[in-house]
Formats: structure tokens, sequence, C-alpha cells
């Protein structure tokens, strides 16, 4: 079993999945059970193999205070009122312990995956959360419905699709975010921000939380009530031996996301704008073996986390604790030692001196 977490050093989640090893939804309400009896506060999915709100309702079965987090479901390829209903089904039937973690996803997979017209991210994300609200204040406080948005317009609402008032009515959305554009909307209407895992520190502190706070003064928001969420790109090993292997690895996973237009410039903030456009030329030439040799140690010690289990939850602590609420962490656990060692890491992260306040 491999647990996934929602830490916000400080609240301790694990990720469901590693980053190239599928998530068996078949079994993870057992895993979910496993994984509230470890420590942790919450659970994560993301939308990569298996629909996520089915995943988190599997999740829900066998535990009772175990958070359920999308990290994150695609918001554009769905209508806002087909999200506000999932959300309000997995609600109802989890007694409150849902985080709604939107993502926009980036032109090619809109276009070319989902077969939808392209729109700028920030402004349509905006609109489809106010939409979703809307639609939300109206099974809830039995408003009519209406909103009316540039990208989305709702003004219909008939009891046969009205599924009423539930009990936690308030659930927690979350943006994924990186570009200043959308960490604006994030300060706007959001109650979270999810981190993309090539943030470093330096891009959070200097640009990220910045933008955050203009966005949240555009509506009167107090922006030191934003949840930061976090899964890191972490390196981590029993021994140097065998960190070895696994940093490697991750490496390419820092090329990866070098490669990628969209996650430019936070890798720009630390001087590599350069090394990105060669990166995405490599990509495009389908050069792909050369892209992890223009991440330098440099830049990969800047991106990603590196150590072995002793060390681990130290240095995530040092690098995030002062900026980030919730993190996803995990390790694998194949008995019970392993289980033991992860209570201790979790812990330890949720037991740090530097949380942010």
């Amino acid at each position: 079993m491999k647990s996934e977490t929602m830490l916000p050093l400080g609240k301790v989640d694990p990720g469901l999945r590693e980053p190239d090893t599928p998530l068996d939804v078949r079994t993870i309400a057992k895993g979910a059970e496993e994984i509230e009896s470890l420590g942790y506060h919450g659970i994560a999915v993301e939308e990569c193999k298996d629909d996520p709100y089915q995943q988190l309702t599997l999740a829900s079965v066998n535990t009772s205070e175990l958070e359920l987090a999308t990290s994150i479901a695609m918001a554009f390829p769905r209508s806002p009122t087909i999200t506000a209903m999932s959300a309000w089904t997995l609600q109802k039937v989890s007694s409150g312990r849902l985080i709604l973690g939107l993502g926009s996803q980036v032109r090619g997979h809109i276009k070319r995956r989902y077969g939808m017209e392209w729109t700028a991210p920030a402004p349509r994300m905006r609109d489809y959360i106010l939409a979703m609200k809307a639609v939300w204040r109206c099974w809830q406080q039995r408003e009519p419905l209406h909103h009316d948005g540039d990208h989305y317009k709702l003004d219909l609402m008939v009891p046969l699709f009205d599924p009423g008032p539930i009990d936690h009515p308030d659930i927690p959305v979350h943006i994924s975010a990186i570009n200043t554009n959308m960490c604006g909307v994030v300060g706007e209407v959001a109650d979270g921000i999810r981190l993309h895992p090539v943030c470093s520190p330096k891009f959070i502190d200097e640009v990220m939380v910045p933008a955050v706070e203009r966005g949240a003064a555009r509506t009167q928001r107090n922006a030191d009530d934003i949840d930061w969420c976090m899964k890191p790109l972490i390196a981590t090993a029993p021994d140097e031996a065998s960190l070895f292997q696994v940093a490697e690895s991750v490496r390419a996973r820092v090329g990866f996301y070098l490669a990628t237009p969209a996650y430019k410039a936070a890798f720009e903030v630390h001087g590599w704008g350069e090394q990105v456009d060669q990166a995405a030329s490599f990509s495009r030439e389908q050069r792909w073996d050369e892209i992890p040799a223009l991440v330098s140690d440099e830049m990969f010690h800047t991106i990603a986390t590196i150590g072995t289990y002793d060390r681990i939850a130290s240095l995530l602590n040092e690098r995030f604790g002062s900026l980030i609420d919730r993190i996803e962490f995990s390790i694998p656990v194949n008995n019970p030692e392993d289980a033991d060692l992860l209570t201790s890491m979790l812990k330890e992260l949720r037991e740090s001196d530097s949380l942010r306040p």
C-alpha cells in the first residue's frame, strides 16, 4: 500500500499516487482506512486515470475523520453545474469532509484531449467558481438560480434536478495555480491554493504570495485565511545508496516540467528562462533523452527536496514550513516497520515549529 497525504506542515495528508504508479481504484477503500489509522489528516487524489469523485466516494466508506481532497479535478471539461453536483453528493456522503480542488489544464489538453475551445484560464476560472457557488446557494438557501458571467449564464433549476439543502453546505474550494493571474483569482474567490510541485520557496514567497494578496484585496478578503497546499517534488529513500536511483528519476521529472512553457515563470525567477526555452525545443523535436541534462545540480536541488528517510521530514519543514499549510507526503508502506517509520515522519511534520501562523 502506498499512501499519500494532504499535509499542512501542520496537517499531513497522504497522496494516493506516486508519479508513475497508477492508483488501483479497486483497493482505495481499504487503503483510505489504513491511511486514517496511520495518522494522516486527509487523502488527496488526482484526476489522472480514474474519476476523482468516485475515488473519494470509495475512500469515504470505511473512514470517519479523513478529509477528502481532489488534488486536482478538472474544472473546464465539466460545466459548473456538473461539478457542483459531484461535490454536493460527495459532501453529503462523507458528512462534510470534502475539499474541492480544481484545475484549469493547459491549452493542448483542453483542445486536443477534451475537444473544447480554449479561453484565458484565469477569468474563466473566476466565473466558473462564482457560477458553481450560485448553484450551491440555489440548493441550500432556496434562492432562484441566477449567474450572468462572461463565460457562464445560469438561470434554470427545476425541482427534478434540485437536490436541496445538505447538513454541511460550506465546501472549501481550492484552485491549482502557478501564474500570477490565477493566483489573483485564488485571492478573489477561493479558500485555498494548490501549488504545482515545481514551485520553489523563492517563487512562492516573492511571486505567488503577493499575487494572492492583490487578488484578496480586490474583493476585501483576508489573504491570511487562504490555505496553501502542495505536493512537493521529493526524492527520498532508506539510505544514500538507494536514494541516488530515486533522485535520478525525480531529476527526469524536473526536466519534464522544465520543458513545459506553462511553468516557465517558476524557473525564470531563478534565471533559468533560457533552459526552459531549450527544453521546450527538445520536447517539440522529441529529443526526450537530452532534457534531463539541462537540469543542473543547482536547479535540481532548488526545485526538489532530496534526503534519506531520517532527514526528509526536517528538510521539508525547513523548506516549506513557513509557507505551506498542507503538504502531500508519503513513502511506500509494505510492513509494520514501514508504517511505524511513516507515522514518526508525520508526527515530525505536524509538530514543526516553523509552520505558518
